[in-house]
């Protein structure tokens, strides 16, 4: 398992539900200011970034809303440091063009639909990476310096300093793990 410092920014309710096991699924088109303007996959594992701005609590669905307010309760937009709790590997990266698509995995993530359909309809000429991950829970986060590089509405991060994980747990077993990777391929691509 590689361990190199990349991250992938992601929402801090997301990361808890991938940590959690109540999803393998990740969304993503890109970040406003990526290079190449769309989303690409730098690394096939890659660490989680929290991120806490841009959560909406209307594009979440009733059950995963409390969740939200948890993971807000202990941020403050002035801290200079970020835990680093969760190390992902890629089992799947589907391309997703339709809505009907989309429709077909609701019940395997937090995101309402209007969500969904938002990530789909913005810069509509790209495909949605539907993102299948295999989590791993760090048994204690790393506490990790907040730099000014890290800011911005980008997908990747290299993280700077001593990053020094220690011990961690897959969030699934192997074999639900298995089944939920097969399960969401067939609603995706048959």
């Amino acid at each position: 398992m590689s361990k190199e410092p990349i991250a992938l920014k992601e929402w801090a309710v997301a990361i808890r539900a991938l940590a959690e096991g109540r999803q393998i699924v990740l969304m993503r088109k890109g970040g406003i200011v990526e290079e190449t303007k769309e989303f690409r996959l730098e690394s096939p594992s890659f660490w989680l970034y929290p991120t806490y701005e841009h959560q909406k609590r209307e594009l979440l669905k009733e059950e995963a809303q409390p969740a939200l307010a948890e993971t807000l309760e202990g941020w403050n937009p002035e801290a200079d440091l970020a835990d680093i709790a969760c190390f992902a590997e890629v089992a799947a990266d589907i391309e997703v063009t339709s809505q009907e698509q989309l429709d077909r995995i609701r019940d395997f993530h937090i995101w309402t639909d209007r969500f969904a359909e938002e990530r789909l309809k913005w810069k509509r000429q790209k495909p949605l990476h539907v993102l299948l991950l295999r989590v791993y829970k760090l048994d204690v986060p790393v506490r990790m310096p907040i730099l000014e590089s890290y800011s911005g509405c980008k997908s990747w991060l290299r993280l700077e300093g001593d990053f020094t994980p220690g011990g961690m747990k897959p969030a699934v077993d192997d074999e639900r793990f298995g089944q939920l990777v097969k399960q969401i391929e067939r609603l995706l691509v048959g």
